[in-house]
Formats: C-alpha cells, structure tokens, sequence
C-alpha cells in the first residue's frame, strides 16, 4: 500500500507540472504565498481559497478586486493562499474529511479530483450556475468534475490540444500545413520534410503521454479507463495508436525521440529552437512554454487542429485541468458559490482566463469577442487564428476517465511502456500495452 501510494502522488505531482504552468510550485512544504485582497474594506465577509499553482493568484485577484467594485453592499476580503501540490492536496482531503481547517474555495488538480468524489462527497454543487450556460460551453471538460448529476468543479480552460508547426520548416519542404487533415496526411508531409529539410517531423515522447499518446487515443473515443472504471489500457484501438507512434519512428522515420524525454525540458526547447522538428502536438496552453522558452520562434509557429484519424474524425482532445471548488464546511457557501461562478463562469471572467492567465475559456461564446480578440502576446507570437482553431474542434473534445488508479496506468506508461516501445523498440505494442495491464492490475488489487 505504501508503495502504491508513493507511486500515486508521483504520478499526480507529473501531471500537475504540465496541466496548468504549475510546473515552479511545489518545491517545499510550506505556503509559497499569501495574498489578502480587499483587507481594508470595512464590513466585507471573509473567504478563504488555496491553489497550488502560483499564477491561479492573478486571476483570482482580478476576480475579487471587480466583485468589490460591483458589489458594494456585498464586498469580500478574499485571503489566497498557494501551497506545493502534494501539500495542498493532502490537507484539504483531511480537512474536508475532518469538517474543519479547510478553506472556503480551492484549486483541485484535475488527477486528485477522483479522490474528493468518494463517499459522501464533501464539496458544494454548483448546478444551479454550470446549468445555465452549458450550452455555450464545452460540456466534457464540465464533466470531468461530475459525478451523479451534480457538477461539483469550475473548470480552468479547455486544454484543447493542437498542432504546432513551424511554418518555416513546413514552407520549405513544400507543404500547406492546412492540407494536413488526417494522420495519414501528416506521414506523408513529413516524408516531404525529411526529404527536403535537415529536420525531422515530429518528436514522440518516453515520459509525458500528455503530449501524444493520451490525447491521440481520447479523439478516438477510447481512455485507460471506461466509464465504469474498468481498466482498458490493452484495447485495441490503444494498441493501433501505439503502434503509429512506433512506426513514426522506426518504419517512417519522420519522427524521433524527443530530447529529454519530454517537450517541456530544457534539452527540447534548444532543440526545436534550432530547428530540430517541424511540429509540437500539445495543449494550447503550451502556447506559454514558446513564449517563455522559445522566444526566438515568434512569427514562425502556426496552430492547427490535430489530424484526425480518418475524414471527419474528431481532431482535438481537452488535457490537464484544474477544477475549483466549493467546500461544504464553508460558513458563508452562498457568498463562497456566487463568487466563484463570479469568477470563472460568468463572460467577464472567462474573458479573464484568457487575458490574464492565456488559458482557452470552457465558454466558447467568448471566443469571438472583442476582448478576446484584442493585441497579445500571443497573437503577437502565433498570428490571430488562435480562436478560429478552437471553433473548429470544440465539440471534438472528449472528457477523459480517472480513477484512483490513473496515476498508476501513468507511471507504468512513462516508466515502462514507453521505454519499451519507443525508446528502444524492445516490444511491440501489443506486448508492452498487455504487459502494463497486467502490473496496473495487480496494484489494483493491493
């Protein structure tokens, strides 16, 4: 048990580095930040909230500091607080269990939501606001902080992934990345790229299936997990997947291991800087990672759909995620609940999550407005058809299935699976992906 416990908070502290920019949180054991805002608003009722990734502050103060402008006669003096996330999550599941010391709201990382969903669930449902305007959103990522009807988590963006390209590389191997429409379309572009550049097409990662494996199974309707839990690494359809991502590499040769590991190192930011691939599959939240790591590529990168696996298949997938909550030992669960949808359900504020933090709103009738449109730094970097993508898959995304044991499948992936048919070609999908079945098994069973 210890050992699976171990294995599960590893995988989770995995996740969460790449799902929201999280990735300098974390690093110790005590509250990394404190921020009390509206403290000198005379009369205004006090709330809590806890986050374990440092920037989630930004929005939630922008968030706070408009509701005391339109609320006068309701102010608030919010105190957020950012803790690592092995920490965070920790305390709030004893706080929650216990009845006492948890905060009012809280950030839950999108892997540990599973574990406040047991039992008599200890979180307040937000349907009489997620109701409302699901129509004008994308519903899977709602989903995902679901359980019996009630919606009990505000998702934090949409995660869609998409397909970087450097159009550079792409215009001079002689191909119109928008006649990439299908997987088999983007083997064939990249035997055009091999043969006429020195780069190489793509990368496939051995420790993140974030970026490829996962997200590249979800558009084909399939998961580890069922909806009832089962555990379906070894199917079929995931056992295809696999296999294109092998023959990428070792039949096609239009795709190499990527540097370090995984596309958010910094062996893989100097390589594709340089030139070293033509294309990123990723997030858009990843949009971040050029801006930050790979400035150098601003003007030279496009975002386009996935391809789909066959004409008019599903060309996105939603990955990563954060779910905010209200917790029922809250003194003040309606002030807690109205903010909340406040912040990050109402137009203002998803206009916010992509303003303030650059992440894709779950309100997609936000996508076109005005505000979301204005100059940034990443239409500065990307070009403006960064929201046209989005609508052109939003209903392509999928909602993903976890259970209390996805952190196992995760680890068994990265430290086994891939190595062995990815890294060193050791096994062929089938065996690896039976193999890996098999030992998530037998943790389940411990």
């Amino acid at each position: 048990m210890k050992k699976s416990l171990l294995v599960f908070l590893f995988a989770l502290v995995a996740i969460a580095l790449v799902a929201c920019g999280g990735g300098e949180d974390g690093a110790s054991g005590e509250a990394e930040e404190i921020e009390v805002i509206g403290e000198d608003i005379e009369g205004a009722t006090e709330l809590t909230l806890w986050t374990f990734a440092g920037q989630h502050i930004d929005f939630y103060r922008d968030a706070a500091e408009r509701w005391n402008e339109e609320n006068t006669d309701r102010p608030i003096t919010l105190t957020a607080e950012t803790y690592p996330l092995e920490q965070m999550h920790n305390n709030l599941l004893l706080a929650v269990q216990s009845g006492q010391g948890g905060p009012d709201i809280a950030d839950i990382e999108i892997g540990q939501f599973p574990n406040f969903l047991r039992g008599d669930i200890p979180l307040e449902p937000m349907n009489e606001y997620v109701e409302p305007i699901l129509d004008n959103a994308v519903t899977s990522r709602f989903e995902n902080y679901a359980k019996d009807g009630n919606y009990y988590g505000l998702p934090t963006h949409v995660g869609a992934t998409v397909m970087y390209y450097n159009t550079e590389i792409m215009d001079e191997a002689g191909v119109d990345i928008d006649s990439i429409q299908t997987w088999d379309d983007f083997v064939a572009a990249g035997k055009q790229v091999v043969e006429n550049t020195d780069s190489m097409m793509w990368n496939v990662g051995t420790e993140d299936w974030l970026m490829d494996f996962w997200p590249m199974i979800s558009q084909q309707d399939s998961d580890v997990f069922n909806k009832d839990g089962e555990l379906i690494l070894d199917n079929q359809t995931n056992i295809d997947t696999l296999q294109f991502l092998q023959d990428v590499v070792y039949k096609d040769k239009i795709a190499e291991v990527t540097p370090g590991g995984m596309n958010q190192s910094e062996e893989f930011y100097g390589y594709f800087s340089e030139g070293g691939a033509a294309s990123i599959l990723a997030p858009l939240w990843y949009m971040g990672r050029f801006t930050d790591n790979m400035p150098d590529l601003e003007g030279k990168i496009a975002i386009r759909p996935m391809p789909a696996w066959e004409e008019g298949g599903k060309r996105s997938a939603g990955m990563g995620g954060t779910g905010t909550v209200v917790t029922k030992q809250s003194e003040n669960v309606d002030l807690a609940k109205e903010f909340l949808a406040y912040a990050k359900l109402s137009e203002e504020g998803n206009i916010k999550l992509w303003t303030v933090l650059g992440f894709d709103p779950p309100r997609w009738d936000t996508w076109e407005s005005e505000a979301v449109q204005e100059d940034n730094k990443y239409y500065q970097f990307f070009g403006d058809g960064i929201f046209d993508t989005l609508l052109d898959v939003r209903e392509d995304i999928n909602e993903l299935n976890f259970t209390q044991y996805t952190p196992d499948v995760i680890n068994e992936y990265n430290t086994n699976i891939a190595q062995q048919t990815i890294r060193s070609n050791a096994q062929t999908p089938q065996e690896a992906l039976e193999q890996g079945a098999e030992a998530v098994k037998s943790q389940m069973k411990k």
